[in-house]
Order: C-alpha cells, then sequence, then structure tokens
C-alpha cells in the first residue's frame, strides 16, 4: 500500500495543477475562437469582405481543422474577386474531408462562373450524393434541379 508521503503528495498536486492549467489553456482558445468566429460572420454580414477574412484567418491559426471557417473564408475571397485563393480552400476542404458536400457544391459555383462546365457538373453530382447519402434531400433535389437546367 501506498504511504501518504510529501513526495507523493507533491507530485499528486503537481499533476492537479497541470491539469487545470491545460483545461483554463483549451477553455480560453475555444473561447478566443468562438468570439473571433462571430465576429467573422458579423463582419460578413456587413459585407467588410476584408474584416471578415482577417478574423476567419485568426480563427484558422488557433484552430486549423475547422473545415467551415475555410468555406466561409472561400466564400469571401470569391467575393472579394480572389477566385484562386477560394478554389484552393474548398480543394483543401475535399482533401481533408471528402465527405463534405458543401465544398463540392462551392467549388462547382466559381467553375461554373469559369465557364468549365464538364468539373462543375461533376462536383454538383458528388455533393448531389453526399447530400443524399447524409440524409438532406431537400438540398439534393436542389442540386438536381440546377444539374437538370445546366445540361438543357
Amino acid at each position: 500500500m501506498l504511504e501518504n508521503s510529501p513526495t507523493m503528495n507533491i507530485i499528486a498536486t503537481f499533476l492537479v495543477v497541470t491539469s487545470i492549467g491545460f483545461l483554463i489553456y483549451f477553455a480560453w482558445k475555444t473561447l478566443r475562437t468562438s468570439n473571433l468566429f462571430q465576429t467573422g460572420v458579423k463582419l460578413f454580414q456587413a459585407q467588410d469582405y476584408e474584416g471578415a477574412e482577417a478574423a476567419f484567418r485568426q480563427v484558422i491559426a488557433i484552430n486549423s481543422t475547422n473545415d467551415v471557417v475555410r468555406l466561409l473564408l472561400g466564400d469571401i475571397l470569391n467575393h472579394q474577386g480572389k477566385i484562386e485563393e477560394a478554389k484552393e480552400l474548398f480543394n483543401y476542404v475535399i482533401n481533408s474531408s471528402p465527405k463534405n458536400p458543401d465544398a463540392y457544391l462551392r467549388l462547382a459555383n466559381i467553375q461554373m462562373l469559369q465557364e468549365k462546365q464538364e468539373e462543375a457538373i461533376k462536383n454538383l453530382q458528388t455533393s448531389k450524393v453526399l447530400f443524399q447519402k447524409q440524409r438532406q434531400p431537400e438540398k439534393a433535389a436542389t442540386i438536381d434541379k440546377i444539374l437538370q437546367k445546366i445540361k438543357k
């Protein structure tokens, strides 16, 4: 049986303090990310694309795995005419999360604007299938209507 020695007390105290420190750090990081995200959304809605871009880039710097922020940043870049940067972000999300239908949909939108109809159709079809698999039939039906209009 272990004794309640001073060394054991020091080790236990150290572990508790370290754990609390990590919890505080992650709570602060989450709060900061959430605040920056909300700021970015508000700026985007107010059409302050430069401000929104800066906020979303800060979110990505803090949490590099957030696909939603990358998609929104891609939308902002698209609005700013930074088409190639937007395409890179959408492709990044497709490569990191190949089951994300929104990334295919946004990339298809840009491809249609660039008159790359075959590529756009392929990405729209992929998006439609993914929305169906994710049990979002309304979105899949909307994409199907878009595909029918394109093919006419």
